[in-house]
């Protein structure tokens, strides 16, 4: 293969109505015959790629004009999720004048909205596109930020951090399924990854913006005030830009001609959609909870919660026990993070090179208990402040990469776009759900060292990787089954995504291990 060319009738691709597409080899040409809505072949055309030259010149495109401005809008996400943290540590609770127990609370009740409305908001996202729902999505957190600095009791704040956690549900599983239409199964973790390294970052500048704004002399509102009224502004205005760049579909995409279009379309068709822009059916959506592997997904997506939010919520926290003051311990939070984006970012293209999810979603989790562990194990901080801080290393080098890798693998298994949305919206949100269990186990009785809430949490990584590694080997066992089957060896990368529309129960079915 070395020339790509994708031919279309007159050099157009048409924007409506292709729905799917046939997906035949010959040898090394591959042909893909564009059929409209009702299944029929649209004036005959026919795409042909012939190498992956002009695929690494389409995917440097998409990777240039969609991935930074998704990772700013998910950074911004990260920083309005997660800034009542440093609030706290600037006085939230006291100028408030929160009882014993209503800060927990209010960590807590984001993650009810946060799992009701996923599901119902990434069906919208699917009917009108995400590109159209995520920037509203990020309009709606960004004036709620903006108003929790105008909050002056719990009441206030309790129903904003409602609003907000109704307003962000569906944001990163749309952001998920919004990427699986512009890239193949193999190349979506480092993807993925690179726009997750967002929130490592969002987490660290988060430290490194309050570590700024908590030092404003002189002011007459306090620091954690001015850090909503900050972030929730920059929140709103990037929505707005959002809004206007983000293309519907490659087909819409401005940047890219006719071919590269047609040749986008030929590559979701082939390896991630069954269909692709299929119309969303909630009936045949749901069929993906007829499949055993679908809970498995989600039991491990619950293992991983408790750590990821752990982390998230309470990392000022638990560095706090190191014996810095206010200001250092929201600084010494932003080395932790950035290694956490560095680690997600190698073990992501690690998987990508290898075509493999499972096995380094096992060594994020064992990252996670070591983390954890360690911390917990400590009695004397002082004597082992190097270990200590390693250990809080450790704790965000194990909750970022099987975040990503872990719906990068469900996703890789699902060539229904419908189930593929519904799985995505209701695994990432129960997730996030375990913040209650986060915020709840981290109690004001159990400061500085937080003994109880650490080893909880390390618990939930070593059993999220023993179910981990259990589905991989299983997948590898059931692969291995299907060829000898078949008489012929087999892998998922070999069968083409159109064929693949009804999952395990079709017999070339191979699975994304």
């Amino acid at each position: 293969m070395d020339d790509c060319k994708a031919i279309l009738p007159d050099g157009v691709l048409r924007e409506n109505g292709i729905e799917s597409a046939s997906h035949n080899s010959h040898g090394n040409n591959c042909e893909t015959t564009l059929e409209d809505g009702e299944g029929q072949v649209a004036d005959n055309a026919v795409v042909q790629v012939v190498d992956h030259k002009a695929e690494r010149a389409l995917c440097s495109k998409l990777d240039i004009q969609l991935l930074p401005v998704l990772a700013v809008m998910y950074l911004f996400n990260a920083l309005d999720k997660g800034n009542i943290g440093n609030a706290q540590t600037n006085g939230l609770s006291k100028d408030l004048n929160l009882a014993s127990g209503e800060y927990n609370l209010l960590l807590s009740i984001f993650f009810i909205p946060y799992v009701l409305f996923a599901p119902p908001i990434a069906m919208l996202g699917k009917k009108y596109s995400p590109a159209r729902v995520l920037p509203i999505c990020m309009f709606s957190f960004g004036s709620l930020t903006l108003l929790s600095a105008t909050t002056y009791n719990f009441s206030g704040l309790f129903a904003l951090r409602w609003l907000l956690g109704m307003s962000e549900s569906a944001f990163l599983p749309l952001v998920i399924y919004y990427l699986t239409t512009f890239y193949r199964r193999g190349e979506l973790a480092r993807r993925l990854a690179i726009f997750y390294a967002a929130s490592n970052i969002a987490n660290a500048f988060s430290g490194l913006l309050a570590f700024g704004v908590f030092q404003i002399p002189n002011s007459k509102l306090q620091g954690w005030r001015y850090l909503f009224l900050i972030e929730g502004a920059c929140t709103v205005c990037f929505s707005a830009f959002a809004f206007w760049y983000l293309p519907r579909t490659s087909a819409e995409a401005r940047f890219l001609n006719a071919q590269e279009k047609a040749l986008a379309f030929h590559r979701i068709q082939v390896d991630s959609s069954s269909v692709v822009n299929e119309k969303f059916s909630f009936r045949e959506a749901v069929e993906i909870f007829r499949q055993p592997t679908s809970y498995c997904f989600i039991s491990i997506e619950i293992c991983l919660g408790v750590p990821l939010q752990s982390v998230a919520l309470f990392l000022p926290q638990i560095i706090q026990r190191l014996g810095y003051e206010t200001v250092k311990t929201n600084l010494y939070t932003v080395a932790p993070n950035c290694t956490g984006a560095a680690m997600l970012l190698i073990l992501a293209f690690i998987s990508d090179a290898t075509r493999l999810r499972s096995p380094f979603i096992v060594l994020g989790f064992l990252l996670t208990f070591s983390g954890f562990m360690i911390y917990a194990s400590i009695d004397n901080v002082e004597q082992h402040i190097r270990l200590a801080y390693f250990g809080a290393f450790m704790m965000t080098w194990g909750t970022s990469a099987p975040s990503v890798l872990l719906s990068t693998w469900y996703n890789n298994n699902v060539a229904h776009e419908g189930r593929r949305v519904l799985l995505t919206s209701v695994g990432v949100p129960l997730a996030n759900l375990m913040g209650l269990v986060s915020s709840n186990i981290f109690r004001e009785k159990d400061k500085p060292k937080y003994q109880p809430a650490l080893i909880t949490t390390g618990i939930f990584g070593g059993v999220g990787a023993c179910i981990a590694a259990g589905l991989g080997l299983y997948m590898a066992w059931d692969n291995r089954r299907r060829n000898r089957r078949a008489g012929v060896k087999t892998s998922a990368s070999d069968v083409p995504t159109k064929r693949l529309r009804d999952g395990p129960e079709v017999e070339e079915f191979r699975w994304f291990i």
